[in-house]
């Protein structure tokens, strides 16, 4: 199963379901991850910057949004991914959506310190891989243990390439189930750029059948972030600048291991509200039709209060 597979079933029960009060009196009482994903979609309506714009991340880039993309700032874009099941993670920004699609992008910034990026010259995209794969199934016993599924990285759907002058890098693999069918599997398209202090991420969660043309829009999204001036990686002062304890191949083959786990907590996500959907729950189909309209709704809506500060940190 896609792993964004969830804006289908959105727009499926949007345009199929047309008396939804009827539907929802018929039905069980709705989930409370669904209550809890439809008031999180209301509270980022009311916060959203549509694109054309430029998107301020926190001192240290700017980010030109495209056209008919959107953006979601925290703490809301937070509540949209608890409600998706993911842990308070404070390195996030936000998260980017298309006014026309099914993908999502989350951009953090990660302040690590100067990354080192000599190891680019001399790593090989094969031992990448294997240590990749490696760290996926140690990764498994954690996820056994929280009741999520276990995935396997099958192979890249872009072997990782590094451009020297821009210090940007780019990598995504094909990850799938390890149980049970998935006719198409997810594909989690990295994009990274390097700063003086830490390096601000964007990545995004689309599928194999989408990547072909998904990865243009992660691709402009990289192209359209720059660095504050005193900020940019040229800018670093060895004298004073701390530097990472890890160099460029560990934002691939180490860091990205635990943060693959994203994957399985979406598809069990979305495996779970596939059956609520066919039961007749359309809360989750009306969240996102409120979520992608221009018309701001007028009355409050009432958001779960965060907890979230008190779990363990999940990176993707």
């Amino acid at each position: 199963m896609s792993y964004l597979r969830i804006f289908s079933i959105s727009a499926l029960l949007s345009a199929s379901l047309s008396a939804p009060a009827t539907a929802q009196q018929s039905s069980a009482p709705a989930d409370p991850r669904a209550v809890a994903l439809q008031a999180a979609y209301d509270a980022a309506s009311k916060v959203k910057t549509e694109g054309p714009a430029v998107i301020h991340m926190n001192d240290q880039a700017d980010l030109k949004l495209p056209a008919n993309q959107i953006y979601i700032p925290m703490p809301e874009a937070g509540r949209i991914m608890q409600a998706m099941g993911n842990h308070n993670d404070p390195t996030t920004l936000g998260l980017i959506f298309p006014r026309e699609g099914q993908w999502m992008a989350v951009a953090k910034w990660e302040k690590s310190g100067y990354i080192k990026d000599d190891d680019a010259k001399n790593w090989n995209a094969d031992d990448l891989l294997t240590s990749l794969k490696e760290g996926t199934e140690e990764q498994n016993k954690e996820r056994e243990k929280m009741g999520i599924p276990a995935i396997m990285v099958d192979r890249w759907a872009e072997a990782p390439h590094y451009d020297a002058a821009s210090h940007r890098l780019v990598w995504s693999v094909l990850a799938k189930l390890k149980q049970g069918e998935d006719p198409d599997p997810g594909v989690n398209y990295n994009t990274y750029a390097l700063g003086r202090e830490g390096y601000i991420s964007v990545n995004m969660i689309t599928s194999a059948s989408q990547i072909g043309t998904d990865k243009a829009s992660a691709q402009t999204l990289l192209n359209n972030l720059e660095f504050n001036e005193g900020k940019r990686y040229a800018d670093f002062n060895p004298a004073t600048d701390k530097v990472a304890e890890y160099g460029l191949a560990a934002l691939i083959a180490g860091v990205a291991a635990k943060k693959l786990g994203f994957f399985a907590i979406i598809a069990a996500f979305i495996a779970k509200f596939a059956k609520l959907a066919i039961a007749g729950v359309i809360g989750l189909g009306m969240a996102a039709r409120k979520f992608f309209s221009k018309k701001e709704e007028d009355a409050p809506v009432a958001v779960p209060e965060d907890h979230n500060n008190d779990q363990p940190k999940t990176g993707t």
